[in-house]
């Protein structure tokens, strides 16, 4: 029985724009300020959500809490947000395919606005932008990727979730929903676990490809 194929739902960094290594070098910095104890730490909170960040990391620390906040919406006015290579091509083949497409991003709705004055054509390559704001819990848990099928009024087992890193692959897997992989911020032999398919980008991808791979598993 051939499966149908409604919806497709992007991370965003890692996924729809090459920019975790500006994430890394950003949250590497402030950690080695305020945690020095904690080397490498800068890789474990990709897909968490600042608020979660705060609370794990800088509960009841309210002075750098807003110390950090000022300098993220600084460094976030200043990023370069450059589609990952072949994105744009696939997700308007999808699209054209009648595909409903939305990001799912641990990002809030401030990040958002930097993205849409810096890409102003961003907006039309989606049905629908979830951010932070819209999640009851965030990556790893599942609640962003079901929120994502329930905006469509699908099941999981009708989408697809792209993710780049660890939380987000699990956050992809527990909802139940078919999982690419993106090597663009850990290497293939890495995500393979947590994902149906692994790609390094979007060259030579296509509505078709993907409709195959999601019949196959």
């Amino acid at each position: 029985m051939v499966r149908e194929l409604k919806a497709a739902l992007f991370d965003l960094d890692g996924v729809v724009f090459n920019t975790e290594p500006q994430y890394t070098m950003f949250w590497k910095s402030q950690f080695s300020m305020y945690h020095p104890e904690l080397p490498g730490i800068e890789n474990q909170i990709k897909g968490m959500t600042l608020v979660e960040i705060y609370d794990k990391y800088f509960a009841n620390r309210i002075e750098e809490q807003a110390q950090i906040t000022a300098k993220l919406n600084e460094f976030e006015v200043n990023m370069h947000f450059e589609f990952i290579e072949g994105f744009v091509d696939f997700v308007t083949d999808l699209r054209n395919n009648g595909v409903k497409t939305a990001v799912v991003t641990s990002s809030n709705r401030q990040k958002m606005e930097n993205v849409y004055a810096k890409v102003p054509t961003f907006k039309n390559l989606f049905d629908r932008i979830l951010t932070s704001e819209n999640f009851t819990e965030g990556k790893p848990n599942p609640a962003p990727y079901l929120k994502g099928a329930e905006v469509f009024g699908l099941t999981p087992s009708q989408c697809v979730g792209f993710e780049d890193s660890f939380n987000g692959l699990k956050a992809v897997r527990g909802a139940g929903e078919f999982t690419v992989g993106l090597s663009t911020t850990n290497p293939e032999t890495a995500i393979s676990a947590y994902a149906d398919i692994v790609i390094p980008n979007y060259v030579g991808c296509n509505y078709q490809w993907l409709n195959v791979e999601f019949n196959k598993h």
